[in-house]
């Protein structure tokens, strides 16, 4: 269910459904971003790293941020614009079989100078299923505040 922007509440959180990390889904995500470094691309390479094995791209982590919490339906129809990410962090890597989902809180709600939305900041926490934070930072999203006698989108 969509939210307006003065329904949202400072420091509720929220959680969204998990997904499995594929190989396919690294592989894929080589070939859209052209991203083949051999960290993710080649078994015997990565074999001999730190990680012992093919880890996932940082970045399709953050792509799965986006995605995961598009499933909340949290902001279906009143997402204005998305403005920006602070404070981005690669803390461990994501795995290829690692199952994971986002937790986000409510970091601050900004009035701003357009009667019509406000500015939504929310922690996000990409988290593994050893409950291990992967990935962090702030998302910052404009939303639409509710009409006069509106109702949801």
């Amino acid at each position: 269910m969509a939210l307006f922007f003065e329904e949202f509440v400072l420091g509720s959180r929220m959680e969204t459904p998990a997904r499995t990390v594929t190989e396919a889904d690294v592989v894929l995500f080589a070939g859209l971003s052209g991203d083949y470094n051999p960290i993710h691309t080649d078994a015997a390479f990565a074999a001999k790293t730190p990680f012992g094995e093919r880890i996932a791209h940082g970045a399709l982590g953050l792509a799965l941020v986006t995605g995961l919490s598009g499933r909340t339906g949290v902001l279906d129809g009143t997402a204005l614009a998305f403005l920006g990410i602070d404070e981005w962090k690669f803390h461990l890597p994501i795995r290829i079989g690692d199952t994971i989902l986002v937790r986000w809180t409510v970091a601050e709600l900004r009035e701003i100078s357009r009667k019509d939305a406000g500015v939504l900041r929310r922690r996000m926490e990409l988290v593994n299923q050893k409950e291990e934070v992967v990935q962090s930072g702030i998302f910052s999203t404009m939303v639409r505040r509710r009409a006069a006698g509106g109702g949801k989108p």
